[in-house]
């Protein structure tokens, strides 16, 4: 009776425990699929971006491989099933004006989804006495003859004229462009076929933006530009001991990482920016969006006329967004492993991922483009009931461009500083230091590249001197908090270097969020019943023996 009485007691303990380990331990869903490696293949001027977001996945057991080949080449790849994504920073185009080849996804079926925004920056090694200049400033017009060989010195007039009356001495102009297919090159040539359209009609021989820059003008002869392949090899030509006089022109991030200054730039307004965050998130409220679901082949693409005409004084006018083309059919390259990837890493690079981008020199996406990324990527559920799409809220997402509650603003938006008066034609240029050198060395990143919708532009010259949240008071020249509110989601805190991994606490998508309630339960049962049964168990011991 004894022994039978025991069998009972331990019986009920195991019992409890069982109930504790499974509310502990949940079972995985029946259709939920595992990971495997994925590769991607293209665009240099978002390969900061992808390195940082890469190395904070790895965490999380992820392997995401991305070789920065150039975006006409990693659409290339996506068209021939060679990669398992392509990152791009224009679409398709049907056929290449340039080269006359074909450029489509040949059949396999695809979605855009926004990845990041940033500015196209025109880094370059201008030394004095053996101190490099840090503050030079150009219009688009003098920018456009610079690269298209009308402008050949650093100390001709229209130099001097951008910067009120500062001469630099005669030093030969280096030119370095982009040879291979380039993102790079196609937001460049975009801005001058738009804003310059004789003069680089002239050169090229087209009034089509290209993603090769032509080494050799139509309009004459004149000295040929240094074309390098990618984005690391512009940079590293720019910062040579040999190329004292050299401009090239690449995403902000590489003449940050490299601590080399880039041109201030000459907007609508009269004022020379730079691509900070906060001044690629303005220019973008004016990015047309194209936000037609019925032709898959354009959704979500970007339209930037009215970005390089934006007329807030704050305005970087060449910026623009960066695109994941995704695979979202059931070819030979893809399985539910490979898809499963897919979606953890862009639902951390889309959402909580955002937060470090103005620190790496890029500037994070608005809201409405984040949830338009997150119904993208819901096409991979569709197609694959086993991969599974997190069901967290975006905006929950540790965005700095989010203000809870409000999806209609971008906080960071609205805080952006105006650029100081040195800054305006006809005054300065202001010295090498101060607000118009880089972003807030914070997580506080800006970007509200096209909060516009239905295709349609936003207000391009909305205020900045609206408040950080609900109450706070913001100081438009500073960009400082005067009062109340609180930081409108930012995340704050020291920066952290491209491809160094970030704290991934706050990627909790909600199945791992399902944990936390069944630990509190069984916690609770343990309390309640664990200690008498125990006791009863141990009394049932002493009795046998």
């Amino acid at each position: 009776m004894q022994t039978s009485a025991a069998a009972r007691s331990r019986t009920a303990i195991v019992a409890v425990l069982a109930i504790v380990l499974s509310l502990i331990v949940p079972a995985a869903p029946a259709s939920a699929a595992g990971h495997a490696r994925i590769t991607g293949t293209g665009s240099s001027w978002s390969a900061n971006a992808i390195a940082q977001w890469v190395a904070d996945v790895r965490k999380q057991n992820l392997q995401v491989d991305f070789t920065s080949t150039g975006s006409a080449t990693g659409r290339k790849d996506f068209a021939a099933v060679a990669n398992d994504f392509a990152i791009s920073d224009i679409g398709f185009r049907g056929t290449d004006s340039t080269t006359g080849q074909r450029d489509d996804a040949q059949g396999r079926p695809f979605a855009y989804l926004p990845i990041v925004a940033g500015g196209t920056a025109f880094v370059y090694q201008v030394r004095v006495g053996g101190q490099l200049v840090r503050n030079i400033r150009l219009s688009g017009e003098t920018l456009a003859k610079i690269f298209l060989g009308k402008i050949t010195d650093w100390n001709d007039p229209q130099v001097t004229s951008d910067n009120n009356g500062r001469k630099l001495p005669s030093l030969p102009i280096i030119v370095v462009v982009h040879s291979e297919g380039s993102g790079s090159t196609a937001q460049f040539t975009s801005y001058l076929a738009k804003q310059y359209p004789s003069l680089w009609r002239a050169y090229s021989g087209s009034s089509e933006f290209t993603e090769y820059f032509p080494i050799t003008g139509k309009d004459g002869p004149r000295k040929q530009p240094i074309s390098v392949n990618g984005s690391d090899s512009v940079i590293n030509t720019v910062k040579a001991g040999s190329s004292n006089g050299a401009i090239g022109y690449d995403e902000y991030s590489y003449a940050q990482n490299a601590g080399y200054p880039v041109v201030e730039l000459e907007n609508q307004a009269g004022y020379f920016t730079k691509p900070t965050d906060f001044n690629v998130a303005v220019a973008l409220r004016a990015a047309e969006i194209n936000m037609d679901k019925s032709d898959p082949l354009k959704y979500l693409l970007q339209k930037l006329d009215q970005v390089y005409v934006n007329p807030d004084k704050r305005t970087y006018a060449l910026s623009s967004y960066s695109y994941m083309i995704l695979p979202t059919g059931n070819d030979a390259k893809m399985n539910s492993e490979k898809r499963q990837t897919l979606v953890d890493f862009m639902s951390y690079s889309i959402c909580a991922g955002q937060a470090s981008m103005g620190i790496a020199g890029y500037s994070p996406l608005p809201i409405n483009l984040v949830q338009a990324g997150f119904e993208q990527l819901q096409k991979l559920h569709d197609i694959d009931p086993a991969v599974t799409v997190t069901t967290q809220p975006v905006n929950k997402c540790n965005n700095p461009t989010f203000i809870a509650g409000d999806p209609t603003r971008n906080h960071l938006a609205e805080i952006a500083p105006n650029p100081p008066d040195c800054a305006k034609r006809g005054a300065g240029p202001c010295s090498g230091t101060g607000s118009q050198t880089g972003n807030t060395g914070t997580n506080n990143n800006t970007n509200n590249g096209g909060t516009n919708n239905g295709g349609t532009t936003t207000n391009p010259s909305a205020s900045g001197s609206a408040g950080a949240t609900a109450g706070a008071q913001i100081d438009p020249d500073t960009g400082e908090v005067i009062s109340g509110g609180g930081n409108g989601g930012g995340s704050g805190g020291d920066a952290n270097a491209v491809g160094v991994p970030n704290d991934l606490a706050a990627f909790k998508t909600g199945k791992h969020m399902k944990v936390l309630g069944p630990t509190a339960a069984a916690l609770l049962l343990l309390v309640v019943f664990g200690p008498a049964l125990l006791g009863r168990w141990l009394r049932r011991r002493r009795e046998e023996s």
